[in-house]
C-alpha cells in the first residue's frame, strides 16, 4: 500500500479530534451509506437480471415460430400433415412438430385450469417451428402454407418479441437510473451530516485557525473521517444485500423475477459498491467542507 494512502487512512490524531467520533452525524453517515448500498445491491441485481432476461427473450423468441391451423374437424389432420410437409421442405426451418393434445392442454391450463377438455373444444392445432441460425423467408412460407393448407397461419412472434425485449431493456435502464438516484440521495445525506458536524464544531475550527491551522488541514480531517464512515456503512449494507439476494425464494421458470440476482463474474460488482460509496462521500464531504469553512471565515 502506498505510503501516502497509508498516512491518509491512519490520519492525524490531533486533527481527528475536530470531528465528533459519535453522535448524530456519525450515525447518519453510517446509516445512509449502509441503507443506500443495500438498495443499490437490489437495483444492480434487477438491472443485470433484466439484461439477461432481454437477451433470453430475444434469443428464444427470435428462433421460435408457431403455425396455427384452424380447419373443420374432418380436415384438421390432413391440413396438419400438409403444413408439416411444407415446413420440412422450407429452407431455414430446423424442426417442426405438431403439439399433442396434452401439450396444448398444458398451454391452456394457466387460463382454463388443468382439466380443460381440449378434444371437446374448437382449439386450433399448433405446430411449433424452430428456425435455423439463418432463419426463413416468412412471406414465402406464408404463401406456400396458404396454398397447401388454407387454414394455416404463420406467427413468427415478431409482434410479441419486440415489446417484451423493449420492456426488459427499459426495466434495465430504470435499474441503472435508480442506482444514480440512490447515489445522489446518499451524497445529499452525507453532505447534510458534514454540514452539521462542521457547524457544530465552528468554535473548535476558530481556535484551530488562531493557532495557525490551515483550512486544508481541517477539511482533510472531516473528509477522512466521513469517507471511512461511509466505507464501513457501505460494506455492512453490501453484505446484508448479498445475503438477502442469496435467500430470495426460487420462482422456478415462470416467475417474473426469475433469475433476479448475480451470476458468476457479476458478483465482482459488489465489492465495487463500497468503493463507489466512499468516493461519493469523499466528494460530498470535501465540497461541503470547502463551502462551510469559507463561510466561517
Amino acid at each position: 500500500m502506498p505510503a501516502a494512502l497509508t498516512a491518509w487512512l491512519t490520519g492525524d490524531a490531533s486533527a481527528d479530534r475536530v470531528v465528533p467520533p459519535s453522535g448524530f452525524t456519525a450515525q447518519l453517515t453510517l446509516f445512509a451509506a449502509g441503507v443506500m448500498t443495500f438498495l443499490t445491491v437490489f437495483a444492480l441485481a434487477l438491472s443485470l437480471a433484466t439484461g439477461r432476461l432481454a437477451e433470453r427473450w430475444g434469443d428464444d423468441l427470435a428462433r421460435a415460430s408457431t403455425v396455427r391451423i384452424s380447419a373443420p374437424a374432418d380436415q384438421m389432420r390432413t391440413q396438419t400433415a400438409a403444413a408439416l410437409r411444407v415446413l420440412e421442405t422450407t429452407e431455414g426451418v430446423e424442426s417442426a412438430q405438431a403439439l399433442s393434445a396434452e401439450d396444448q392442454q398444458a398451454l391452456l391450463a394457466p387460463w382454463f385450469g388443468p382439466d380443460v377438455p381440449v378434444d371437446a373444444l374448437p382449439v386450433p392445432q399448433l405446430i411449433e417451428v424452430t428456425e435455423s441460425d439463418g432463419g426463413f423467408d416468412a412471406a414465402g412460407l406464408r404463401l406456400r402454407l396458404s396454398a397447401e393448407a388454407p387454414g394455416a397461419v404463420l406467427d413468427d412472434h415478431t409482434r410479441w418479441r419486440r415489446p417484451l425485449v423493449a420492456a426488459a431493456s427499459r426495466l434495465r435502464t430504470l435499474g441503472l437510473l435508480s442506482i444514480l438516484l440512490i447515489g445522489g440521495a446518499m451524497a445529499a445525506m452525507i453532505t447534510l451530516a458534514a454540514n452539521a458536524a462542521l457547524a457544530a464544531n465552528s468554535q473548535v475550527i476558530g481556535v484551530l485557525r488562531l493557532v495557525g491551522a490551515k483550512d486544508r488541514y481541517i477539511a482533510r480531517a472531516f473528509v477522512r473521517r466521513f469517507t471511512l464512515r461511509a466505507l464501513i456503512g457501505s460494506v455492512v449494507g453490501m453484505i446484508c444485500g448479498a445475503i438477502a439476494i442469496l435467500f430470495l425464494p426460487d420462482q422456478g421458470e415462470v416467475g417474473l423475477l426469475t433469475g433476479l440476482g448475480f451470476r458468476g463474474i457479476e458478483w465482482l460488482w459488489l465489492p465495487l459498491l463500497p468503493l463507489a460509496a466512499a468516493a461519493v462521500a469523499y466528494g460530498a464531504t470535501r465540497r461541503a467542507a470547502s463551502r462551510v469553512l469559507a463561510a466561517l471565515r
